[in-house]
């Protein structure tokens, strides 16, 4: 009798992708048999990348892991679980304040959708960690060199280049 592939999706926007995001995937590949991250569409957030280049980052960071994959969805995420046959959403967990949060989109889905989540603590040095500070500090002007702790190098050279891309623009814009 052949074993069902047991599937999770762990779903985000990954904008800019972590060193955290990237250790709850590599830690989490180990559990199940195919593990999809999901980029997913938030309209309330601002994006810093388009969806294109975090799915290439994700795609190179990934590569070595043959059982993880990556793919871009709109909408909700159970029915991405649904149309994968997958078995959980994966989270990860940094703090408290993410178990309050997670733990009540968990029993919705599971509520509405009958769909289980699976959580993962991040490395502890990684607790502090998230999209959204890294994008606040690329805005802000911050020193991308301090991020190394943070993210890949290969996301801390888009980042660069992107920077380098709106300054461009800026000072273009500026001379006419």
């Amino acid at each position: 009798m052949k074993a069902i592939e047991k599937t999770a999706i762990f779903p985000g926007t990954f904008d800019p992708p972590t060193l955290g995001h990237l250790d709850v995937i590599e830690r989490s590949r180990h559990l199940f048999d195919r593990l999809i991250v999901a980029i997913g569409i938030n309209a309330d957030k601002t994006e810093l990348f388009p969806v294109a280049t975090r799915k290439r980052l994700l795609e190179k960071l990934i590569a070595d892991w043959p059982n993880v994959s990556v793919e871009a969805y709109k909408g909700l995420t159970v029915d991405l679980v649904r149309r994968r046959g997958a078995v959980a959403i994966l989270r990860g967990l940094r703090n408290m304040t993410d178990l309050e949060y997670e733990f009540q989109l968990a029993l919705t889905n599971r509520a509405i959708a009958s769909v289980d989540t699976a959580f993962i603590m991040t490395n502890e040095k990684f607790g502090f960690t998230s999209s959204s500070l890294i994008r606040q500090i690329v805005a802000l002007g911050g020193d991308l060199n301090k991020l190394t702790t943070l993210l890949p190098p290969q996301v801390i050279a888009e980042l660069d280049q992107l920077r380098r891309q709106r300054g461009r623009l800026k000072s273009g814009a500026r001379r006419r």
